[in-house]
């Protein structure tokens, strides 16, 4: 499988000189975790959801540009790499997703939930398209609930997460 196949081709930019709390906004409305940042027509920077100190981070956000708080150092992938190649860069440099490129033309963005999405798929089973998933809803478009632990068991979220049941 390659990078093409999986990759979402709506990538959501931003400017560098955007404010972090516009920035914010815009990821809660699209329900993202990571915007390219532009300057002019370069990328230059990549900013997640954690960048912007997560749902917590209105002190982190406050006063900032996105190009203060952004990761200057972008990691990119052509879009006829192979999927295994794009899981290593993910996981060898720690990061969440990777700016696809085609020569010098920014032509997508690939998530590691998007890499997760693709290997997990059942076989025979189409895989929901990334700008159709909503957080708190499975593929098929239902509510995802938490499991609720049995009456008077207490177990810490390590050992229900062993238990399969998240």
């Amino acid at each position: 499988m390659r990078v093409s196949d999986v990759m979402n081709r709506l990538v959501q930019t931003i400017e560098a000189d955007a404010t972090a709390d516009e920035a914010w906004r815009r990821m809660r409305a699209r329900s993202i975790r990571h915007l390219v940042v532009l300057e002019g027509t370069d990328v230059v920077g990549i900013l997640s959801d954690r960048d912007l100190g997560s749902s917590r981070g209105a002190g982190v956000r406050r006063g900032r540009l996105v190009g203060h708080l952004m990761s200057p150092n972008v990691v990119t992938v052509a879009p006829d790499a192979t999927l295994r190649e794009a899981a290593r860069l993910l996981r060898g440099r720690a990061i969440g997703c990777l700016p696809v490129f085609d020569g010098r033309r920014l032509v997508g963005i690939l998530t590691a939930s998007d890499v997760l999405d693709a290997v997990g798929a059942a076989p025979g089973r189409d895989r929901a398209p990334a700008e159709s998933r909503r957080p708190g809803h499975d593929r098929r478009g239902g509510i995802v609930r938490r499991v609720q632990e049995p009456t008077g068991q207490k177990s810490s979220p390590r050992a229900r997460g062993a238990r399969g049941e998240w």
